[in-house]
């Protein structure tokens, strides 16, 4: 770590340390239309609340960049389930993330038009961001489960998402290696996305198929919230 990373390094530490695990939603920080709303989804079985240790870390980022806006934050209701023995299981589990990231961000859109939406998740979270905002079916998902997949949003809400933040997301080989499709975010979404990864993350660097090391535990510390958070101030 150089000096120069060091004081957003502890910044980010002291950060986190003051936020409680247990996360409240939404439906407990927000006004009913707040100027921003952060829609994030956590990683694979990831303590913290709804929001996870990442996203909690994400969301109060958020708010010290909004400038006085007020901000909201949901949680995506989703089991992010570390079971992948049962590979239909595991895809039920993803789509279902789809479904409410969708859910919430169109209901957001319908409701709250001039709400600005930042979208983001961690690891298997950032797969569900990322698949909820593709443009159609992904590659290499059988003809037979096509039918069983979200509709792609429709063009007009990418109006309403003003940036997307993914940390940690799982790697082209990493997918690949264990028989899923590689992650693709729309071209509506592509120049508002930052997407995050720690060197030596073992899930997002590349590596084989195994199961995560010690690194994909840091962005709630390591300074890259702040990254994303500033990175989506400059685009609301």
């Amino acid at each position: 770590m150089t000096a120069r990373t060091l004081p957003r390094f502890v910044a980010a530490a002291l950060l986190t340390a003051a936020i409680p695990l247990v996360t409240p939603t939404a439906q407990a920080t927000a006004a009913p239309c707040a100027e921003i709303e952060v829609v994030f989804a956590r990683g694979t079985a990831e303590p913290g609340g709804e929001l996870g240790l990442t996203g909690t870390s994400f969301v109060e980022a958020v708010r010290l960049n909004s400038g006085g806006r007020t901000v909201g934050a949901y949680g995506v209701n989703y089991p992010a389930s570390g079971d992948f023995t049962d590979r239909l299981a595991f895809a039920r589990t993803v789509v279902r993330g789809i479904e409410d990231t969708q859910r919430r961000v169109e209901e957001i859109a319908a409701n709250c038009p001039g709400t600005r939406i930042v979208l983001g998740g961690y690891s298997q979270g950032a797969a569900v961001a990322g698949f909820a905002l593709g443009t159609g079916v992904p590659a290499g998902v059988p003809a037979e489960y096509h039918a069983d997949l979200p509709e792609p949003l429709a063009p007009e809400i990418a109006d309403h998402i003003a940036a997307v933040a993914l940390f940690g997301k799982p790697s082209e080989r990493f997918l690949t290696d264990a028989g899923a499709p590689v992650i693709t975010v729309g071209a509506p979404y592509a120049a508002k996305t930052i997407d995050l990864c720690i060197p030596a993350d073992n899930i997002c660097d590349g590596s084989p198929l195994a199961q995560p090391n010690a690194v994909h535990t840091l962005y709630a510390v390591n300074g890259m919230t702040l990254t994303a958070a500033e990175f989506a101030a400059k685009r609301y």
